[in-house]
């Protein structure tokens, strides 16, 4: 990984290890923890210049969550015309606040483009209206519940958390299903054949399509790797290619 720096003046360094970009405005900087940092709206707009949109909308939801985002700085920041603006712009509309963790993320957006609408983090009530949990996803107009099953829900503690929330769901119209990364990233047209078997829809192999290519232009796919690390080097004046094919 490269370090990533800034610098005001018509001058910036250009060697391997290091993007430097140059400021052509007063940068609007705030503290954390005692150092002056960007704001995180300038963060992810030098961000929405390499990434792809799994990676922008994974962070986007982990900012909003936090309460990190500015609504007001981040829509001027869409009118701004800036490098990076539109892919930011795509992936802040496929945001939400209600995402905790990076794999519900990449779960609500393979439902989104599976054509499927779910409403996330959703607490569930029984018949008389007691609480009996919160859910990952609910498909909108159902009662299945889908949930990202990471490596934390394998800890004996959770484990034994995860059993007792369920047994409280007996009784209850409410059905889950827990899916994991290599799900999504490896067998994708498999769960997609599940959901529409269950959704009771033909397949439509568009929507597997799409979903590969919001796959492969991240960092969770070989390409989308070697894609942001072939354009870092170019921006490092890095012109040695062997061993990227």
């Amino acid at each position: 990984m490269p370090v990533f720096a800034s610098v005001q003046g018509h001058r910036r360094p250009r060697r391997p290890g290091l993007i430097c970009s140059r400021l052509v405005r007063e940068p609007e900087a705030c503290l954390v923890e005692g150092l002056p940092v960007d704001t995180p709206e300038e963060i992810l707009l030098r961000a929405a210049r390499d990434l792809g949109t799994v990676d922008l909308v994974i962070m986007i939801d982990s900012a909003l969550e936090r309460g990190d985002l500015d609504p007001a700085a981040m829509e001027r920041m869409l009118e701004s015309g800036r490098p990076g603006v539109g892919p930011l712009r795509a992936a802040y509309g496929l945001a939400t606040a209600r995402c905790e963790s990076a794999g519900e993320t990449l779960l609500r957006l393979f439902h989104t483009a599976m054509d499927i609408p779910v409403e996330p983090q959703v607490t569930l009530r029984d018949g008389v209206g007691r609480k009996i949990g919160r859910a990952d996803l609910l498909l909108t107009g159902t009662t299945l519940v889908h949930e990202y099953d990471g490596a934390g829900h394998r800890d004996k503690i959770q484990h034994r958390v995860d059993l007792r929330r369920e047994r409280g769901w007996a009784g209850t119209p409410y059905v889950r299903r827990g899916f994991t990364l290599d799900d999504l990233l490896n067998h994708p047209a498999v769960v997609m054949h599940e959901l529409d078997r269950t959704l009771d829809r033909p397949h439509l192999i568009k929507r597997l399509r799409k979903w590969r290519r919001m796959v492969d232009n991240s960092l969770y796919a070989e390409p989308g790797r070697a894609r942001i690390v072939n354009r870092w080097r170019r921006q490092m004046g890095v012109v040695d290619w062997s061993g990227t094919a």
